[in-house]
């Protein structure tokens, strides 16, 4: 099939950035796959302007309300003037919310969810980051499933689950990273449940504390993951198998960061090639 180079564009984005997120994965169905990637170049893109680079935070909060206001332009068909690969991506995804009827509220929620990332260092409570995820995570799972072709609350609902158990996953598996950003995703009840305390971190060793608060926010993560796990078997075709992977490659990880004691500061888990092969193995067999 011919791919409109805008559509090129987002591929090459998203293709770039394969390890966070396989857009580009042969496992989608060859027709839909340039459509996900402008998805995810849209995101990418604005998930940049709220982490990356020196900019200032007055400036990271300017960059996403451009974008946000140029995306509700897209949405009227009206684009930069200029030819650049942000108006591709514009170009890209406005044929798509109109191909697929897609709700713009999800669009304005993963921006707000960068925006909060800008603002928001620390989390208070487990329910206040679950917030976070629905608009960080959430919306791409349900993306997702309307580009192929699913409304149904029912899976929308195990979507939001295993999508906002990928999001606390990476959470934990950065943990080391984003404490260098000034961050902490791990919320405050669960580290005084844990009696868990920031200063900890500055020792050379890993303070049981943080081992208890990161098993406790596996614990609930891993639980997310369960409640979500129909989700694999419940939609038809090549997605089947690409939710399958998406799901068993999270529980991957999430069993690495367990059997490292949390301890992401010598060691990041990651899948190799050698997951992919088990990997493949686990999706033919599912049950």
């Amino acid at each position: 099939m011919v791919i409109d180079p805008a559509y090129s564009t987002c591929l090459r984005i998203a293709r770039q950035h394969y390890e966070n997120f396989p857009v580009a994965s042969v496992l989608l169905p060859k027709q839909v796959r340039h459509h996900v990637a402008a998805v995810y170049a849209f995101a990418r893109i604005a998930d940049d302007y709220a982490d990356e680079g020196e900019r200032s935070d007055v400036e990271r909060l300017q960059l996403l309300e451009q974008w946000r206001a140029r995306l509700r332009l897209a949405a009227e068909g009206r684009f930069d003037e200029a030819p650049s690969e942000t108006r591709d991506v514009f170009v890209a995804l406005a044929a798509t919310i109109r191909t697929f009827h897609l709700e713009p509220q999800l669009f304005d929620d993963l921006i707000d969810a960068f925006a909060q990332d800008v603002s928001v260092k620390r989390y208070a409570t487990w329910e206040q980051l679950i917030d976070y995820c629905r608009r960080s995570a959430n919306p791409v799972g349900r993306l997702l499933l309307r580009i192929h072709g699913y409304r149904d609350p029912e899976l929308d609902r195990l979507s939001d689950a295993v999508c906002t158990a990928l999001q606390l996953t990476n959470f934990w598996q950065d943990l080391a990273r984003d404490l260098e950003k000034g961050r902490i995703y791990v919320p405050g009840d669960v580290l005084t449940l844990a009696q868990a305390r920031e200063g900890d971190l500055l020792s050379g060793e890993w303070p049981l504390a943080w081992q208890l608060a990161l098993g406790e926010a596996g614990r609930r993560t891993r639980a997310l993951f369960e409640d979500g796990r129909a989700v694999a078997s419940s939609v038809r075709g090549r997605l089947r198998w690409e939710l399958r992977a998406t799901w068993l490659g999270g529980v991957r990880i999430l069993d690495r960061l367990e059997q490292a004691h949390y301890d992401v500061r010598r060691t990041r888990p990651s899948l190799t090639w050698r997951d992919g092969v088990l990997l493949g193995w686990d999706v033919l067999t599912w049950r």
